[in-house]
Parts: structure tokens; sequence; C-alpha cells
């Protein structure tokens, strides 16, 4: 068990130091580290045995029950503190009858909207007093770092109560002004439902919610957003105009009108996320940001959600943009190269003619 131990803690080790986002564990595979978004084999390290993958997934399973409930479940969502110098979100999971384990790491200090090469923009979602903002996006691409520094930033100015529901919590608040609650599924609450259920008794200013699950969720923080509370959360969607449609379409059709007018009247904005790999090193973001104005709330009450990306085009003065045009202006300062853009571009041949307008 102390050999297992070791191990984890030498790959841990070196997912710090080689600065990776993710460590990948499967048997048949060398461990594996995600390095500015490319996977990298750890060649010194053997090929992995069911015996020593099973070993290492379990010394992450620090809490009674959970062990049980990978087995049982057949897959388990936790988080695991290293030697108090970083934390990792943890998928382990079974492939073909054998053990595996997907760990991201989390940043220990938290940045800001600067540091993350984030539009100015971002900083008036912390000004709001109340509504609904969603970061929406693939997985891992940065939509629980962004929150991150938007919450930190409210921590830092504001006198608020933040609740968080995570599945499991990411990122670590250290309280300044704001009294922050962070909650996670499996050891502070049963499940989202039983948070989402009590959440506005606990008297809060700002909710987040890690991500939006199904009809309860959403409805719940329309609720909160539409009771005075500022309400951030995510979905892994690819676009403005789609996730308004994934959360319409979630709901039974006799409840659909109701819901698009409730969304009208809450959605404030919607960022949607993509992380690129930088020419220079690193990665960096590209953003599509819609900001609900109010011929945007017609579009989504009529259910025209397929107008909405001219709308997002046409009011760049409003602080919006289209993630091709975000990706457009990264090719043009030479940030990322044209193929990657066009790899992560929803419309690529519209990319083309954006760069020629340039």
């Amino acid at each position: 068990m102390d050999d297992y131990k070791q191990k984890l803690d030498d790959l841990l080790t070196e997912t710090a130091r080689q600065n990776a986002s993710d460590l990948h564990l499967a048997v048949g595979r060398k461990p594996t580290l995600r390095i500015d978004g490319i996977l990298v084999p750890l060649e010194k390290e053997p090929i992995m045995t069911p015996e020593m993958t099973e070993g290492i997934i379990s010394e992450l399973m620090t809490i009674p029950g959970q062990k049980e409930k990978l087995v049982k479940d057949r897959q388990i969502d936790l988080a695991y503190s290293f030697e108090d110098k970083a934390r990792f979100r943890v998928n382990a999971y079974y492939q073909r009858g054998y053990l595996a384990a997907a760990l991201r790491l989390i940043p220990s200090r938290i940045r800001s909207v600067e540091e993350l090469n984030l539009p100015p923009i971002i900083h008036d979602f912390t000004n709001l007093s109340q509504g609904f903002v969603l970061v929406v996006g693939p997985a891992g691409h940065g939509k629980s770092t962004t929150l991150a520094a938007i919450l930190d930033e409210i921590n830092h100015a504001q006198s608020d109560h933040i609740i968080t529901i995570e599945d499991p919590v990411e990122y670590l608040f250290t309280q300044d002004k704001c009294i922050i609650s962070q909650r996670e599924v499996g050891s502070d609450t049963t499940g989202f439902h039983v948070a989402l259920r009590t959440i506005l008794r606990q008297d809060p200013d700002v909710i987040m919610i890690g991500e939006m699950r199904d009809v309860v969720s959403i409805s719940t923080a329309m609720t909160a957003a539409e009771t005075g509370h500022l309400v951030f959360a995510t979905l892994h969607t690819n676009s403005a105009s789609q996730t308004i449609d994934r959360i319409i379409d979630s709901f039974p059709a006799e409840q659909q009108e109701q819901i698009a007018s409730q969304l009208a009247a809450t959605l404030v904005a919607i960022v949607s996320q993509r992380l690129l790999p930088r020419i220079s090193g690193g990665r960096v973001p590209a953003l599509e940001i819609m900001i609900v104005n109010p011929a945007i709330r017609n579009l989504i009450r009529e259910r025209k959600v397929y107008q909405i990306d001219l709308v997002i085009e046409t009011s760049l003065q409003e602080g919006m943009v289209t993630l091709n045009r975000s990706l457009a202006n990264l090719v043009k300062n030479k940030e990322v190269s044209f193929d990657n853009a066009a790899l992560y571009s929803l419309n690529p041949a519209e990319l083309q003619i954006l760069l020629e307008k340039m």
C-alpha cells in the first residue's frame, strides 16, 4: 500500500511540475499527462497493470464509502488534496472491466480575469445584483476557472453570501468580504436536487451551480434568479444559441413556452469558451459573449433562437462577440495558428472570410 501511495505522490508531483491540466491512468498504458491540450505519455514510467491501477486509485479514495460507491456505480467523482500543495478533481471509472481514472489539476491560487486573458466585460458580471449567467463549452476548456475568477472578484469587493453546489468542490476560496459556503455533493449534501431545494432558505446573495444536469437544477436556477439572486452555472454546450435551445428543450413540450418566457426574463449573459494552444506555448481562451438585450429577449420568447447569432455579430458595441471573431482576433494577433482556430470554429468557412476582411 505504501508503494502505491508513493507512486501516486510521484505522479501528482510530476503533473504539477509539468503544469499539466490532467493525468490519465489506464491499464495497458503508461501514465499520461495532458499538456496544453496534447496527451503526453510519461516515458520513464512502466505500463500500468490492473493491480497497479487499482492500488493507485484506491489511494485517492480517502472518505469512507467511496470505494463501495465506485464498485456499485462503476464510476465516482471526488476531490483529492495533495499535501496542501494542489487539489485534483478525480473521475474514477471502469472500462472493459478494469479501473481507470482522469485527474484534473485544480491550481491552488485562483487567477484573476486579467491573468486568464479574459475580456474586460467579464468584470461587469461581478457587479450584477441578480440574474442568470451561464459559462458554457466543452469539458476541459476552463469554465470552472472562469467562474472561480468571477466569484473571487465578488469575494474581495462585496459583502455577500456566496453558496456553491459542486460535484466535487474544485477551487477552494479564502473568505474575504464574503461568506462563502461550498457544498460538495456526497459529503455536504446527498445530491444536487436536495441542495437546490433548500438553497433559498440559506439566505444566499450569489449562487453557483457546478453543472446544470436536469430540469430540476435548471428550473431552480431560474427561479432563484427571478427572486432577486445572482446565479452562475455551467453547461456542456457549444454556443449561446445551442445553450438556450438545450435549456428549453429539456422541459416537456407543454412547459416550453413558459420556460422560454422565464429564461428571457432572467438570463443576463452566456459566455461560451474554448482554450486553444498558443503559438508561444500554453493555452489562450477564445470566447463567444452574448449579452441579453431587448432584441435577444424577444427572440428567446418567440423561440427564434436561430437568429441570435446575427444579433451577437451586429452588437459589438455592446460588448458582444462571436466565437469566430474572437478566433480571428487571436489569429490576426499571431497568438494562435489558423489551423487551430479552424479546428475550434463552428463555421471555418466564415472564419476564413472574416480574416480576409480584417
